[in-house]
């Protein structure tokens, strides 16, 4: 009985074998046994194809050997040459696809831009009005004009050397232009360099990238605000009576004042050099005797304030520049230097023409 259910076990699991083989043929293709499988490699093979069946020639490949015949001379290739020919028709497929296509013309985006020059929202960035993005919203937004045409399209060339570029009726310094306000401290001397080794205003500029100058100049005891640029037609025009740029002081003095101060001042006081006039007076504060007066005139003359309210009767024993022009000192410390912001430099060039 034993033997017969052994052998009628062995019986059962080789027909559940012979089931599932015939299956798998009935469906997908069965996936062969190792011996079974073809090899390419190995003593056994020959022109018409690879031996099959195991031995020597199925221990070159791990887990079932090698998927495909390679020869030694092709080892480490990724794909086969192309032959010489066919290199050669398509090289000369693609001469006769691109001659007589040498002179080759980019789409225009507006009118105009084949004209050579830069980008006007890459000028506007250079000259420090934000990112690209900014100053194209700001073109966007009708603030920007060439040449006094107000400018709607975006990618219009310009020529910073040659033409008037405006943001909000202001004129951009496209050049390399710098613009500094200093608080000039008292004892400083109104110079760029000084010989006999004083404190002096190119001690305050000595780490920028190029050589400023002054504009104008203040008393060595007089303190306040006094400009600095590289900029010389802007520095000699707001220097020039020509265009009468206004500059205003506070001076301390010791009174009483009479009332008629200030309309004397405004008719003109003689001095040895001729006339001068103030544009504008008034008292800022009293604490006693003791004055602060706001003067504001367009001259330049050497010790111009001192001078007029010395020959009015009140020496001055401070004196402070609070603005040039639409430039104010505001709350800048004594000794700093503060680079001036793009509308700044425009007023100022507006101021003047420019």
């Amino acid at each position: 009985m034993r033997s017969s259910g052994k052998s009628g076990g062995r019986g059962n699991y080789r027909g559940a074998g012979n089931n599932r083989d015939q299956k798998q043929g009935q469906g997908r293709p069965r996936k062969p046994r190792p011996e079974e499988r073809r090899y390419d490699v190995g003593p056994g093979a020959t022109k018409d194809g690879p031996k099959s069946g195991r031995g020597a020639s199925a221990r070159g490949g791990a887990k079932g050997g090698p998927q495909g015949a390679k020869k030694p001379q092709q080892r480490g290739r990724t794909a086969p040459a192309r032959p010489r020919e066919y290199e050669a028709q398509i090289e000369e497929r693609n001469r006769e696809r691109y001659a007589g296509k040498k002179d080759l013309k980019l789409p225009k985006t507006f009118p105009g831009a084949e004209q050579e020059g830069e980008r006007l929202q890459k000028v506007l960035a250079r000259a420090g009005y934000g990112s690209r993005r900014a100053c194209e919203e700001l073109i966007e937004q009708a603030r920007v004009e060439v040449n006094g045409e107000i400018v709607l399209e975006q990618g219009r060339r310009v020529d910073p050397e040659k033409d008037e570029i405006k943001v909000d009726g202001l004129t951009v310094a496209t050049q390399s232009y710098q613009f500094f306000s200093l608080n000039k401290p008292a004892g400083v001397v109104s110079t760029m360099e000084d010989p006999e080794g004083r404190q002096c205003l190119g001690d305050y500029v000595t780490n920028r990238e190029t050589r400023l100058f002054h504009v104008g100049r203040l008393d060595t005891e007089t303190e306040g605000l006094i400009l600095l640029t590289n900029h010389g037609e802007l520095a000699h025009r707001l220097t020039h009576p020509r265009y009468g740029v206004r500059k205003t002081y506070l001076a301390h003095i010791v009174g009483p004042i009479p009332r008629d101060l200030g309309k004397r001042l405004k008719d003109g006081i003689q001095l040895e050099d001729g006339y001068a006039r103030a544009d504008h007076f008034r008292v800022v504060e009293q604490t006693g005797k003791n004055y602060l007066v706001e003067v504001t005139l367009h001259e330049g003359r050497k010790h111009i304030v001192r001078r007029m309210l010395a020959e009015a009767g009140f020496p001055v024993d401070k004196l402070v520049r609070t603005a040039f022009g639409p430039i104010t000192l505001g709350d800048q410390k004594s000794g700093w230097l503060r680079r001036l912001s793009n509308t700044e430099v425009g007023m100022l060039m507006k101021e003047v023409d420019l």
